[in-house]
């Protein structure tokens, strides 16, 4: 993060007090601007965009006529809302300005501020970002004594993986504001009286008038019977009493995610919007035109599970081998994936088997129901199979379908395939004549010669499976015998 503080500005008489806004004219000085954090830069995440400037203040910034806010206490709010084009959601939060007067004051001031940005308008949408100055990374608000103004600038490095990314609400709208965390020298009942302009630094409106009262909004202490309606208003919803009397000196630069061919790229570790030729030039991983850094995970980690624990880290791939674990794909998180899931496996004769991984009931040729399920609770499909009707037809139904129209179920896994192209399903074909062992269609003398060959052992003269050779053998033998 950076600030900017640009000074340049001021003078002017206090008007009235609460509960009606204390505002303080400000007049035209030369101008004084110092700078404070690091260079804000160009280019960026969504770099490949052009940023785009909004306000709802005609002013420009530069040293003129403003009125400064004195009704504004601490913890109240100023914020503008800006509606912007549906297809440049998400958008990224570049820079915020906000300015600040002082009027005569007698001391330096110091102001400690917040900043906040909404997705939608501030009374309803989400907050999406919040910082207080720290006096540190972030200083806090200093003004000199006397008359002068200051442009209070927030922005975000560029070259910082933590951009500001804000999502459509469904309204179009993005909300900043600065809030008074802490004046230079409150009074101690901000209520029945307003911060004195002596000691204290106050945001300001322009002088040309309210253009825009839907957009601005304030967020007001809840002071009771002494002060204006409580909680987040518009302008447009407040009392003339309690209006300020033009426009907030705020305004944003947003950059859009998506245009023209531009997409994700991730990019050690980070993501940037850019083209997928510069995205694989920079050795890049482009994730597709159209795609944000708001919506992928460029991170080089992954989910690292644990087969002692059965828990997760995320962590580097390479430092998950190194520890034992076993690392899964690169850019998921450990909260989307169940480490080492086992549960029940339907096998394709529709059998169920317990306890097995995904892997394991892969290999089985099964049907794993997911991580905790139990065969008790799992309805397996029935096995289908070739179905061989009189024609030599083949249809893959279950035992029960071929029974129902009369076909011969050849048993679960077989296909109506027709690997030898003769136009029957190989399932469907004759198996051939039992004891035929050379293969011309006749049980004869010289199949009695093979079968006694192989008399006492396995194979193809063991006709009924037994594991050998014997008299039973034999007898089905000569059942098939056709002389000769």
């Amino acid at each position: 993060m950076s600030l900017a503080l640009a000074a340049g500005l001021v003078a002017g008489v206090a008007q009235a007090g609460p509960p009606a806004p204390r505002e303080v004219d400000v007049r035209r000085v030369a101008p004084r601007s110092f700078e404070v954090g690091e260079d804000r830069g160009g280019g960026g995440v969504a770099g490949g965009c052009d940023p785009v400037v909004v306000a709802h203040t005609a002013s420009d910034f530069q040293p003129g006529e403003y009125v400064a806010q004195g009704g504004i206490i601490e913890g109240e709010i100023i914020a503008t809302a800006y509606e912007l084009p549906a297809e440049a959601f998400p958008i990224r939060v570049d820079l915020i300005e906000t300015l600040f007067a002082t009027s005569s004051a007698a001391v330096e001031t110091t102001t400690i501020w917040a900043v906040h940005v909404w997705s939608g308008p501030p009374n309803s949408g989400p907050p999406m970002f919040s910082i207080t100055s720290d006096g540190d990374i972030l200083p806090h608000l200093q003004m000199p004594p006397g008359t002068s103004g200051v442009n209070l600038i927030f922005s975000v490095d560029p070259s910082d993986p933590d951009q500001i990314w804000v999502p459509d609400d469904g309204s179009h709208t993005v909300t900043v504001g600065l809030e008074i965390v802490q004046h230079n020298q409150p009074e101690s009942n901000p209520c029945l009286s307003a911060p004195s302009p002596l000691f204290n630094a106050f945001p300001c409106t322009d002088t040309d008038g309210l253009q825009q009262s839907n957009g601005n909004w304030i967020y007001v202490q809840d002071c009771g019977i002494f002060g204006c309606p409580a909680g987040w208003k518009r302008f447009s919803d407040l009392l003339s009493v309690c209006r300020p009397s033009g426009d907030w000196v705020q305004r944003l630069t947003w950059t859009p995610s998506v245009c023209d061919n531009l997409g994700a790229c991730c990019l050690g570790g980070t993501c940037s919007s850019l083209d997928e030729t510069t995205c694989l030039d920079s050795g890049g991983l482009w994730q597709g035109a159209g795609t944000t850094c708001f919506d992928i995970d460029c991170s080089e980690t992954a989910p690292c599970c644990f087969q002692s624990t059965g828990g997760c880290v995320q962590l580097d791939p390479g430092n998950c081998l190194l520890a034992g674990g076993v690392p899964g794909a690169i850019g998921e998180n450990c909260g989307d994936v169940i480490c080492f899931p086992e549960g029940a496996c339907c096998l394709p004769d529709g059998s169920c088997v317990d306890g097995l991984s995904p892997e394991d009931c892969e290999a089985l040729s099964g049907l794993f129901q997911g991580d905790g399920t139990e065969c008790l609770g799992t309805d397996c499909p029935e096995p289908t199979g070739a179905a061989c009707f009189a024609d030599g037809f083949c249809l893959t139904l279950t035992a029960g379908e071929a029974e129902q129209a009369g076909a011969n179920w050849r048993g679960p896994g077989t296909t109506c395939e027709d690997l030898d192209g003769d136009g029957i399903a190989d399932a469907c074909e004759s198996p051939g004549i039992p004891g035929d062992f050379d293969g011309d269609s006749d049980v004869d003398g010289v199949d009695l010669g093979l079968f006694l060959l192989g008399w006492g052992t396995p194979g193809p003269t063991d006709l009924n499976g037994d594991d050998t050779t014997d008299g039973v053998d034999l007898g089905l033998f000569f059942a098939s015998w056709t002389g000769g």
